[in-house]
């Protein structure tokens, strides 16, 4: 088998051709990536529905806004968090943060700043050290070699991740902002209309 260059950490942004309702200009950041497959979660999809109603325990530390987004069409009853925590090393050692073994407590680094929270430890054990906790419901998965066709076919931009994309105020406008910020062609591409066949 082909070894996979791993994506983890990076962005997917839909092309304009990619059909898929699920999505339509989405921006997807990789979590995990490799020869089993890949799974992300869309990060511009805010629901209706408030961290509040579903994870009370945790509305405190979200950004704005403070509801819950779609991460993607699998698993929709299941929640990810995913947080910007700042430093290279995250939490010091000795910290409350870190157990004997030097592995952080309630939080995995997924690239740079951008970590996947435990959203069944204790919330306060991790406040100090979140710097932006978004809640995700459902995710993106890919299985072994499927996101490769896709990146083949033309479906997706492969773009970096900035730990602000996380915890975007205004998440309806990522897809552009991401486009727009990219010292390529790419950048055109931001100013796409929504619809073509009104052009």
């Amino acid at each position: 088998m082909t070894e996979v260059s791993s994506l983890t950490g990076r962005l997917l942004v839909a092309t304009p051709a990619l059909a898929d309702p699920n999505f339509d200009r989405a921006v997807v950041l990789l979590l995990d990536h490799d020869e089993e497959g890949s799974l992300g979660v869309v990060l511009n999809r805010p629901t209706p529905v408030g961290v509040g109603d579903i994870l009370a325990s945790w509305a405190g530390l979200t950004g704005e806004p403070d509801v819950v987004f779609q991460g993607g069409p699998v698993s929709l009853d299941s929640a990810l968090g995913v947080a910007v925590i700042p430093g290279d090393e995250g939490a010091p050692p000795g910290s409350r943060l870190r157990t004997g073994g030097g592995e952080p407590i309630g939080w995995r680094r997924v690239h740079g700043a951008i970590c996947l929270v435990d959203l069944d430890a204790p919330p306060e054990l991790l406040a100090a050290a979140l710097g932006s906790l978004r809640i995700f419901a459902g995710y993106a998965g890919w299985g072994p070699g499927q996101l490769e066709t896709e990146l083949t076919d033309g479906a997706w931009y492969v773009v970096e991740s900035e730990p602000g994309d996380v915890s975007s105020p205004r998440p309806e406008n990522l897809w552009r902002a991401v486009l727009r910020r990219q010292r390529s062609e790419l950048a055109m591409i931001a100013t796409y209309p929504d619809d073509p066949s009104l052009n």
